[in-house]
This record gives C-alpha cells, sequence and structure tokens, in this order.
C-alpha cells in the first residue's frame, strides 16, 4: 500500500520561509516522478515544482526562484524548500507520486497559510 505522508505546513510571515517534507512508503522515490502541487482555497489543483522523467526539476513561474524540489533517497522523501513566502501562496501543499504504469499517488495534504 503507497502512503505519502507530508509534514510541515503551518503559518508564517510573508518574506517567510518554511520546508515542506514528503516520507514515501509503499514506492521507491527513485522509481518515481515526485511533485508537490497545491490548492487555494477555491481554486483548482496547480502544479508547484516536480521531476520530469528526465530527473530535472521543473517550477510554476508564480515560485522560480524562491521554491526549490528535492528528494533524499535514503530516507525515501522529497521536500520542498519555500522562501521568500508571500500571501497568495496560502494553499493546501500536496505530495504527488507519478509513475506511468501506476498512475498518481497522492498524499493528505499540508496547509501553508502566508499572514502577517
Amino acid at each position: 500500500q503507497v502512503q505519502l505522508v507530508e509534514s510541515g505546513g503551518g503559518l508564517v510571515q510573508p518574506g517567510g520561509s518554511l520546508r515542506l517534507s514528503c516520507v514515501a512508503s509503499g514506492i521507491d522515490v527513485g522509481l518515481y516522478s515526485m511533485g508537490w502541487y497545491r490548492v487555494p482555497a477555491g481554486k483548482g489543483r496547480e502544479l508547484v515544482a516536480r521531476y520530469n522523467s528526465a530527473g530535472s526539476p521543473r517550477y510554476a513561474d508564480s515560485v522560480k526562484g524562491r521554491f526549490t524540489i528535492s528528494k533524499e533517497h535514503a530516507k525515501n522523501s522529497t521536500y520542498l524548500q519555500m522562501n521568500n513566502l508571500k500571501p497568495e501562496d496560502t494553499a493546501i501543499y500536496y505530495c504527488n507520486a507519478y509513475r506511468y504504469d501506476t498512475g498518481d499517488h497522492w498524499g493528505q495534504g499540508t496547509q501553508v497559510t502566508v499572514s502577517s
């Protein structure tokens, strides 16, 4: 059974930083395309950052230069370092694992709120 468990969300002031973590079980993150998505209140899901099939990271234009995705195989985890956070980054953030033969797997989400 695949499980993705996110943590690290919370309330932060504009300009602050947070680091989201996603620990995977039931899959090997090295064999999946890992990514992060978010759902702002009242809006649809949007890509934040993910690794493409070649293993290179790609980012939404709105987060380029501020967010960094990374993975740690030894901990079977992926991370999202978020710097210079803005109120418009407020959303529920979801970890995603995708492979062509198994499709998408999702975590339960973690809330990020950017407010003064």
